[in-house]
């Protein structure tokens, strides 16, 4: 037989077994299977323990049960002892009973009230050690019915002579707000006597039950602002004071009330100009003489940093708090960096001057190695650029761009995107960097593809939303490209049949998709009406697809030569350029994303929809052509097609389309 076997049926099972015995013999249990068959026995034992009449040995078998139900194994049937055992007149035992409740009972258990008379009983026991276990109880596990029973006790022992009673009647009271927030009003005036106190615990305890009745009850502000005085003397002492080994945690003169204190009166000053004026002092001391090269320090002066941005302080104590947060960017622990970056997020809109003095620090963390302080950092990035920095900063995010991890290129580029739209110098740079962006983040989805030199057109077949792209700027600029005019660089030339060639590889390549076929196609009928001396090789070209099998591009081929043929007269006005894109118009941003619709110039003519363009009387036929996405368009105005194109297909080419449409066709 093993031995833990033995130990079983040799001790475990005889009533004298104590609690150490029991930890030890579970402990050494090799299999789940052989401590579930322990606790099986150890938990018949004691339910035959409780069925017994008072034998000494109940709270010995609750606490037993007690570390069962820390191991996780049902203990429901140990509540009813616990209640037992509260009422006992033994402090041993009610010990062990208020520690069973604590742990197994709940305030939605029945059990749970018919212990809110013992509780009420031992809130007036003589022994302040049986009033600490009734506190501790009602604090834990209090429901809103006990807590409106036993309020008026707990009001009552917050002026107790006994500091030690004092301080859990100040957190039991805390528990009570929070269940039943109309009864804090019973603790508003005893809360503010309480700041007077020298114990340490009675003091913490009051600057949490003030916090908690200011977050509850805004009413109570006004009351508890005139106790700023007070709050910024306590505070000032414990800046000030000697070395207290009780309190102080590496250096720090108890940092955990300081903390305390410090949100409390971020809440009294916010909005109020003298509780803020009362504290600014206090605020720069504490900036200044805290050491932040430990945690504890960190965390105070974080804390400071956050009650100097909440209320009305002034100018020069912000630009400090900005200047701590930018210390805190050096700072080796990344969790100190990630909070300061996201404050600093919060802040940059108000104070956007004194964060872009930490602008070079803010980029160096976009070379971080954790993803989560490269994506803060990214996003501090992109809110400080402007019209001022912009080619700097650019050249930064590009730099990010190429080495970025692949959660964040989707962003990063749409960042880079909007801030070129909104502040770009010129046109030419504004196209130049959205070409780089492109061309950089050729391996991001869809919506993200490059346009590059004609000469290097027909080795990207393999980007599809790219010659998509390309396709859709050579059909309406490519008598552009035969001119060969530039004012910054040497000009390629370009003929027309470079021109043509580049197409006709799209539409021969295997690579090809149908809808990039489509664009191929559309861009060289709408060249017929741009150059002259090709439109025969045009015509020739867009007759061969009318036997595709592909149906769409077949369609496309045998209206495109149905203009050629019987409407011909038509197809200078249907292949028209497509018009300028109003950026005041409905729907575009121009970079911004608040999303305010801006009204349209009334002085301007409104752009015509492609679909309500009404066809002359004497030029009555439907002609109907199909956009890549299948969608059935009439012809009238082929630029119009094109731009109804872009604008409805967001997954063919939105992105770069709008933005080369939008630079391009002015």
């Amino acid at each position: 037989m093993p031995l833990s076997i033995s130990l079983i049926t040799d001790t475990v099972m005889t009533p004298s077994v104590r609690l150490q015995e029991m930890i030890r013999v579970i402990r050494s249990a090799r299999t789940q299977g052989e401590e579930r068959g322990i606790i099986q026995k150890e938990c018949a034992d004691i339910r035959a323990q409780f069925r017994q009449s008072d034998n000494g040995e109940r709270s010995h078998s609750l606490a037993k049960l007690l570390y069962v139900h820390m191991l996780g194994y049902p203990a429901h049937f140990g509540q009813m002892e616990c209640v037992r055992l509260i009422a006992s007149p033994r402090y041993s035992e009610k010990r062990i009973g208020y520690l069973g409740a604590m742990m197994l009972l709940d305030e939605k258990q029945d059990a749970s009230l018919l212990i809110t008379n013992s509780i009420k009983n031992d809130l007036s026991h003589s022994s302040q050690y049986v009033q600490s276990l009734a506190l501790c109880t009602l604090a834990c596990m209090g429901s809103a019915e006990m807590c409106r029973d036993l309020a008026p006790e707990i009001e009552r022992l917050l002026r107790a002579s006994n500091s030690y009673i004092k301080k859990k009647a100040t957190l039991c009271a805390v528990h009570i707000i929070r269940k039943v927030p109309e009864l804090a009003e019973l603790f508003t005036p005893s809360a503010r006597s309480l700041l007077s106190e020298k114990n340490h615990g009675v003091l913490h305890g009051a600057v949490v039950l003030i916090t908690e009745l200011c977050e509850h009850n805004p009413d109570t502000l006004d009351q508890f602002r005139k106790a700023v005085p007070e709050l910024v003397q306590i505070m000032k002492g414990l800046v000030t004071s000697s070395y207290s080994p009780e309190h102080n945690v590496a250096g720090i003169s108890d940092p955990f009330l300081q903390v305390r204190i410090l949100r409390l009166l971020r809440i009294l000053g916010h909005n109020n100009d003298t509780a803020s004026d009362a504290m600014n002092d206090l605020l720069a001391q504490v900036a200044t003489n805290t050491d932040s090269s430990k945690t504890a320090g960190s965390a105070v002066l974080y804390e400071t940093v956050l009650t100097i941005m909440d209320i009305n302080s002034e100018s020069g104590l912000r630009v400090l708090a900005v200047n701590i947060l930018g210390r805190f960017l050096l700072n080796n622990d990344r969790n100190i960096r990630y909070i300061s970056m996201t404050s600093l997020q919060k802040i940059v809109q108000s104070d956007h001057n004194a964060v872009q003095r930490h602008r070079g620090t803010i980029v160096d963390c976009l070379k971080d190695q954790d993803t989560s302080v490269k994506r803060r950092a990214l996003e501090l990035s992109l809110a400080l650029v402007s019209a001022v920095n912009i080619r700097s900063m650019m050249k930064e995010l590009l730099i990010f761009l190429s080495t970025c991890p692949p959660e964040l290129r989707s962003q990063t580029t749409s960042g880079i995107f909007n801030a070129a739209e909104r502040y770009s110098p010129s046109k030419r740079w504004h196209i130049d960097t959205i070409l780089h962006v492109l061309t950089t983040c050729s391996f991001t989805r869809d919506a993200f593809w490059n346009l590059v030199m004609l000469s290097h057109f027909f080795n990207l077949s393999s980007q599809q939303p790219l010659v998509q792209v390309a396709c859709w700027c050579i059909g309406e600029y490519g008598d552009l490209l035969l001119k060969g005019e530039c004012e910054e660089i040497e000009p390629v030339q370009v003929t027309e049949d470079d021109v043509l060639d580049a197409l006709e590889t799209v539409l021969q390549s295997h690579m090809s998709s149908p809808a990039t076929r489509g664009f191929a196609l559309t861009a060289t009928m709408k060249l017929s009406t741009r150059i002259t001396d090709n439109v025969d090789r045009i015509r020739s070209i867009v007759s061969i697809y009318g036997s595709c099998i592909d149906l769409e591009l077949q369609q496309r081929a045998v209206e495109y030569n149905a203009l050629f043929k019987k409407y011909d007269h038509m197809r200078a006005a249907v292949l028209e350029r497509m018009p300028v894109m109003d950026k005041n118009s409905p729907g575009h941003t121009n970079g911004d994303t608040s999303g305010e619709n801006k009204e349209p110039d009334p002085s301007k003519p409104k752009p015509v929809e492609a679909g309500l363009l009404s066809e002359p009387a004497s030029q009555s036929v439907q002609l109907q052509m199909k956009a890549p996405s299948g969608n059935v368009i009439p012809a009238h105005g082929l630029g119009q097609v094109t731009q109804t194109v872009v604008l409805n297909n967001p997954n063919k080419a939105s992105l770069p389309c709008l933005f080369l449409c939008s630079c391009l066709s002015h």
